[in-house]
C-alpha cells in the first residue's frame, strides 16, 4: 500500500516533458548559443496568454460560449471575460459596456509547459496548408504572438463545438527575450517556423 503511495505521489510530482527538457538541457544549450556570462540571463518562458475577441458577434450568445468553452477546453483553466477599454464608434462600442468583447486566460507553470507542447505537437501539425509560423511577429521585448484562423485544430475541440468557428491568439511572454533568443528559445522547443528565403 505503502508502495502505491509512493509512485501517485511522484506521479503526480513529474514535470512536464517540455519543463523537463528546458531545465535539464535547453536552458545550458541556450547559454552556450547566445554567448551569455549568466544563466539567469537565459530567455525563460514566463507565461501563455490565450485569447480570442468576439468583436461584432459580442451579442450573440451563442458565439461568445463557444468562444468561453473553447479556451477553458483547450487550456484546462475557466477563461475570463473582458470588457471594452475604450469606446469605438464604428464597431458601437462603449468603454466598460456589458457584453465582453473577448475572453481570455494566462497559463503558468506546469500548464503553460504542457499547453504548448500540445500546441506544437498536436494543434500545429493540423492546421490546413500549413508551411511553418511567421518570425516576424516578435515584439521588441521578444515575445511573440501567434494567431490561429480556426479553433478546430485543437484535440479537445468536438464536432459540437466545432459548428460555431472561431480564431484564436496566442502571446508567449519571454523573461530576458530579444528576437534572437526568443527565437532560439522556441525554435528549441519545436516551434515550427517558416523557412526563411535564401
Amino acid at each position: 500500500m505503502a508502495e502505491k503511495k509512493t509512485a501517485a505521489k511522484a506521479t503526480a510530482k513529474a514535470q512536464p516533458r517540455l519543463k523537463a527538457l528546458y531545465n535539464d538541457e535547453l536552458k545550458a544549450k541556450l547559454q552556450k548559443e547566445l554567448g551569455l556570462d549568466n544563466i539567469n540571463q537565459v530567455p525563460e518562458l514566463k507565461k501563455v496568454i490565450v485569447s480570442s475577441g468576439v468583436g461584432k458577434k459580442r451579442e450573440d450568445k451563442k458565439f461568445t460560449e463557444t468562444v468561453e468553452l473553447t479556451i477553458a477546453k483547450i487550456t484546462g483553466q475557466a477563461a475570463t471575460s473582458r470588457l471594452a477599454k475604450k469606446s469605438i464608434a464604428t464597431f458601437k462600442i462603449r468603454k466598460g459596456m456589458g457584453a465582453p468583447v473577448g475572453y481570455l486566460t494566462t497559463l503558468r507553470n506546469d500548464k503553460m509547459y504542457e499547453f504548448v507542447d500540445r500546441l506544437i505537437n498536436i494543434a500545429l501539425p493540423h492546421v490546413r496548408d500549413f508551411h511553418g509560423v511567421s518570425r516576424s511577429a516578435f515584439d521588441a521585448q521578444g515575445n511573440y504572438n501567434l494567431g490561429l484562423k480556426e479553433q478546430t485544430v485543437f484535440p479537445e475541440i468536438t464536432f459540437e463545438d466545432a459548428a460555431v468557428l472561431h480564431g484564436l491568439e496566442i502571446t508567449f511572454i519571454i523573461k530576458n527575450g530579444s528576437k534572437e533568443g526568443s527565437t532560439k528559445l522556441l525554435e528549441l522547443f519545436g516551434m515550427p517556423f517558416e523557412k526563411e528565403a535564401k
